[in-house]
């Protein structure tokens, strides 16, 4: 019984965020729905990040197994033929048989796109988040060191989870910006409920200034999320890749770069 592993992009806009809703759309429901049509079986995946309502992945990854051998070439195009609106396949391999997309993950990079201007954009506002005070580059990457390494991030927590605790790991917070857009992206071994978004709406509160700029560490030391910043807007959030042992998923969300280093 062959593993396969596929990388999936979708626009979370009309999406109930990723998990399976029997009576409302979400993007498990769109994917297992169309490989259980292509292999005439039910197919049930495992997935590496678990997004939340109006978040978008272009470097979700899926792992399933099938008693079915597909041709694994023509996988990813049949797929598409048979998604949903808003749902695509980019890429698709078999893998070990033991292959986990969730449990074999070593880290995981969202990016969260800011259009940093005076007015919002038509044409953006289901992709990024409008802030119209200007962002200053330096008090967000000093603030931001103070959330790296690892901590307990219950204050960045939207619904706690049912087990597992709150301590996270960040490996790396950094803002680009070119012209009026911005993108900060956060790598990290996995994340709670909101903690991207909350991080990203306290960062974004010092770098305008709205708040001191040494408020992290006394956000994390109080455990009470009441301290921590607004929850940015799931418009701007992708999970932009899944880093594995010998695969990377990782693609720029909406395809913005910027000068210096990229990926993650």
């Amino acid at each position: 019984m062959p593993t396969y592993r596929c990388v999936i992009e979708y626009d979370g806009t009309a999406f109930h965020g990723w998990q399976f809703q029997r009576d409302v759309p979400s993007v498990c429901r769109a994917v297992e729905s169309a490989l259980s049509l292509l292999f005439a079986e039910p197919v049930k995946v495992s997935v590496a990040g678990r997004t939340d309502t109006g978040v978008h992945a272009c470097g979700q990854v899926i792992s399933f197994r099938s008693e079915r051998v597909f041709p694994i070439e023509r996988l990813a195009r049949a797929l598409n033929a048979n998604l949903a609106d808003g749902v695509s396949a980019r890429d698709a391999a078999i893998v070990a048989d033991d292959f986990s997309a969730r449990h074999d993950a070593r880290s995981r990079t969202y990016e969260y796109l800011i259009l940093n201007r005076a007015t919002p954009s038509a044409t953006l506002a289901r992709s990024t988040h409008h802030v119209w005070i200007p962002i200053d580059a330096q008090l967000f990457a000093r603030a931001a060191d103070d959330l790296l390494g690892k901590h307990d991030f219950i204050a960045f927590c939207g619904v706690l989870p049912d087990r597992g605790g709150t301590v996270r790991t960040v490996r790396a917070v950094d803002l680009a910006i070119s012209g009026e857009r911005a993108r900060v992206r956060i790598v990290g071994d996995g994340f709670l409920h909101r903690m991207v978004r909350i991080c990203v709406g306290t960062l974004v509160e010092i770098a305008t200034g709205q708040r001191a700029g040494d408020d992290i560490p006394r956000i994390v030391q109080s455990r009470d999320r009441r301290q921590a910043g607004y929850t940015a807007p799931a418009s701007g959030l992708h999970l932009a890749g899944v880093r594995y042992d010998d695969f990377d998923s990782y693609r720029p969300a909406l395809g913005w770069e910027f000068p210096g280093p990229s990926g993650p």
